[in-house]
């Protein structure tokens, strides 16, 4: 599998400026649907690599986090399929699950075959463009331009534009 994007939940696909703990905090941002529409009309197979430190904080439940992830899904089906959603409970512990580490991406690259040289990261925060960069991604950063990412970009939108006008400068 060659064509992946890995995206951030959090600030990427919805608005985290208060945190999604119950299904109805999710709100889902218009560029994000704009942008996932764009990469899985062009061929990307979309994965979700989140960290969800609440879990081990004990704001949100895993029953909690499955709902919402449910509801995410649900609310993308007109304009995406996600593949698969990949999170880390932890906030303490040390993990190589979560980001900066690489693991959710590694795991999932082990089990669908991914190209990860072919694959995209897309973040909102620095750690998840280092992830992106330990797992041999190309990288998105989305809001304040972060200098060792591929891409800087304003939104999700402007991620998936700027990704697939470098597929067509590539072709």
């Amino acid at each position: 599998m060659d064509k992946v994007v890995f995206l951030d939940r959090d600030g990427v696909i919805n608005d985290n400026t208060k945190h999604v703990n119950r299904p109805e905090d999710l709100i889902i941002y218009d560029e994000a649907k704009e942008g996932l529409k764009s990469l899985y009309n062009a061929g990307y197979t979309l994965f979700i690599v989140t960290n969800q430190g609440g879990i081990e904080l004990g704001y949100i439940t895993e029953e909690d986090l499955e709902k919402i992830h449910r509801r995410m899904v649900d609310e993308l089906k007109p304009y995406c399929e996600i593949r698969d959603i990949k999170y880390c409970p932890y906030f303490y512990k040390k993990s190589k699950y979560r980001k900066p580490n690489p693991g959710m991406i590694l795991e999932l690259a082990e089990e669908y075959n991914i190209d990860l040289k072919e694959s995209w990261m897309i973040g909102d925060r620095d750690t998840d463009i280092i992830a992106g960069i330990k797992a041999g991604c190309k990288t998105a950063k989305i809001g304040k331009e972060y200098s060792k990412a591929d891409i800087n970009c304003k939104d999700l939108k402007d991620a998936a534009d700027k990704i697939l006008e470098k597929d067509r400068i590539k072709s």
